[in-house]
């Protein structure tokens, strides 16, 4: 997504989309309020923003700053967590689409490499019969608590997908959660839903857990 591309952008532009993406057909009320929504890509400039939302959550997951994807993993501290996540945003080596509204941020969806993001969930199984390797892969989402159920979880994959056809597109892969069936509180799913993955395009590859699956799609690059 281009900075400063608006959610209601997305969410209209996902309805008008080709059938065979299989995107889910949204309701007026959650058209105004994805209308509210900014999405921008994780940097210098919304550090600040993005790290009050960890912050005001925790630390999120107990102080994990969104850091145990990266080859360095976890720190011994929430602060050593957050100040290895800083240095790999100061050179460019983090990203994310970050969903505000005005100037909060209000959640995220981390994507990146391989190589940037090599630490993934059930991560046995997946190199028992590797796929291919992909160009880009999606890792987690976070959403603040006090904004659940408000669609910023659709916004920021939307979000993603948009930078990833900004940076020239390719294979975008992610491991993801089944959740057809049964319930699950929305903090577990810090990886997202098929159902979600599905609904932007993407299509079950391998089932590599209890409930999770490989999931995957191609993204064309920007015009």
């Amino acid at each position: 997504m281009a900075l400063g591309t608006s959610a209601e952008d997305l969410v209209l532009s996902a309805e008008t989309a080709p059938t065979e993406r299989r995107v889910r057909k949204v309701t007026e009320t959650e058209v105004k309020r994805a209308a509210r929504y900014i999405i921008k890509p994780l940097d210098m400039t919304t550090w600040d923003a993005w790290a009050a939302l960890v912050e005001r959550n925790g630390g999120v997951f107990g102080g994990c700053w969104c850091q145990g994807n990266h080859p360095e993993g976890f720190g011994k501290s929430a602060a050593e967590n957050r100040e290895r996540k800083l240095a790999r945003v100061r050179k460019g080596d983090a990203h994310a689409a970050v969903v505000f509204d005005g100037d909060e941020a209000l959640g995220w969806c981390q994507f990146g490499s391989t190589v940037e993001l090599p630490r993934i969930k059930h991560r046995r199984a997946y190199e028992a019969q590797p796929p291919e390797p992909p160009d880009w892969r999606i890792t987690c989402f976070y959403v603040d608590k006090r904004h659940r159920r408000q669609g910023i979880a659709d916004a920021a994959l939307a979000g993603a997908l948009d930078l990833i056809a900004a940076a020239g597109g390719g294979a975008c892969e992610a491991i993801t959660e089944d959740t057809s069936g049964r319930e699950v509180q929305g903090r577990f799913l810090f990886t997202g839903s098929v159902a979600l993955f599905e609904q932007h395009g993407f299509a079950r590859q391998r089932q590599v857990g209890k409930h999770a699956w490989i999931v995957r799609r191609q993204v064309d690059p920007a015009d």
